[in-house]
């Protein structure tokens, strides 16, 4: 597509409105192995990702396993998608077992190339309300890239943390995952298609869980911190089954720095900002 052509997607909106029903919290809270929020208590942070998808029949999707494109995201054919990253702002918890809504826009979109080929990026900010009152502001960041021999290794060293936790991706987790937040990207359960199309030696771990992953292990570390916001962005993919330690460290009076990565290198840098 032409810059112009492109421009024309700035600004399209979309709305999705939802129950954060207990039932499909129950199914989160088994994927990740946490205790299930009852009706009224706040959502852990991140669980937002798992409601608010648009179930699109099979016959909607790309050969990915995506949503085709053109609808809402602008077409990118014959390239690979990716969730690179984003930012979170935190104002106010959604409360478990009520109505909510998200508010979905294209804030920018640009082509650029690299060592890999070009690369398209797209950012897309969500507004999360609930009784019309901003919860949570995100801005997500979604990179299409030619199909190229991904990046595996190389990773900057772990650093030494103040906390640490060590996860095991097993296909299981990636498969409910996927199921919890109704992704049908297959490079995470379909090992044939990971392998032979995309490059991958395995299936690849989901950028958002790791996010969740590693922003969990904070709260964990620092139980009576009050989020404020979170930036996150991915590195390089991780494999499973391959253990990863997610861990970070406070740099500054309400402020840390955290990451996940494995022995070849980090895999996910993020920030968080805190009262």
């Amino acid at each position: 597509m032409t810059d112009a052509a492109l421009t024309a997607w700035i600004g399209r909106t979309e709305e999705a409105q939802d129950q954060l029903s207990h039932n499909l919290l129950k199914r989160i809270a088994a994927t990740l192995g946490e205790q299930t929020p009852a009706n009224g208590q706040p959502l852990p942070p991140l669980w937002q990702w798992c409601f608010f998808q648009d179930p699109v029949f099979e016959t909607g999707l790309g050969a990915d396993g995506h949503p085709a494109r053109g609808g809402f995201l602008p077409p990118a054919d014959n390239r690979n998608r990716m969730w690179a990253g984003g930012r979170v702002e935190f104002f106010e918890p959604l409360q478990a077992g009520a109505n909510a809504e998200k508010v979905s826009t294209i804030k920018h979109i640009e082509e650029k190339h690299g060592r890999t080929g070009s690369l398209l990026f797209v950012t897309v900010q969500h507004d999360y309300l609930q009784d019309g009152s901003l919860a949570i502001r995100e801005e997500q960041d979604i990179v299409y890239r030619e199909p190229t021999p991904p990046k595996l290794g190389g990773g900057e060293e772990l650093p030494t943390g103040d906390w640490h936790e060590s996860i095991t991706p097993s296909s299981t987790l990636l498969f409910r995952y996927s199921a919890v937040t109704f992704n049908g990207h297959r490079i995470h359960y379909d090992f044939p298609y990971v392998t032979e199309t995309e490059g991958y030696p395995g299936l690849v771990v989901h950028g958002p869980l790791i996010a969740t992953l590693n922003l969990r292990a904070f709260c964990r570390a620092h139980p009576q911190a009050r989020l404020r916001r979170f930036a996150y962005r991915g590195v390089r993919p991780l494999i499973a089954p391959q253990a990863f330690e997610v861990g970070g460290r406070i740099v500054a009076p309400g402020k840390a720095e955290l990451w996940a990565g494995n022995a070849d290198g980090i895999a996910q840098k993020a920030e968080v900002e805190f009262e």
